[in-house]
């Protein structure tokens, strides 16, 4: 069977509190550890996205309007859906490890850096279709 979920590929969540968010693979694991004995992926997804823009509003209020909400987590491989799109993510990779998890503090650093570099992200334009929700 072919490698779907490679890091950098976009995907959203099926199950869970996060059901509908998109995510981005950081680090997948195919043959499962000890604690997770099934195949999973560490993902970093958006939990509230940024709202509309317009040009009448002021830099203030387009500030806080392009604000990005994020969210990791380790999750089951079977409530992933994979897309077509996919991500570069040069500075996300050293970020998380499975070692993030394990302390509260590490993890909030984590979620800090990679809110940084999702609203660089966003505010260079890159990658549109990532930070608009789910239409149904």
């Amino acid at each position: 069977m072919p490698k779907i979920y490679k890091p950098g590929k976009v995907a959203i969540v099926l199950q869970g509190r996060q059901a509908g968010k998109k995510v981005v693979i950081i680090k997948q694991v195919d043959e499962g550890t000890k604690e997770r004995p099934y195949a999973h992926a560490i993902v970093a997804g958006v939990e509230r996205y940024p709202r509309k823009v317009t040009r009448a509003m002021g830099t203030k209020k387009v500030q806080r309007r392009s604000r990005v909400k994020p969210f990791i987590k380790i999750v089951n491989y079977s409530h992933l859906f994979p897309t077509r799109y996919a991500l570069e993510l040069e500075g996300l990779k050293g970020v998380i490890s499975p070692d993030t998890f394990k302390e509260p503090s590490q993890r909030e650093d984590a979620r800090k850096t990679i809110k940084k570099l999702l609203e660089e992200r966003y505010q260079g334009g890159k990658n549109k279709w990532f930070f608009q929700p789910l239409r149904f």
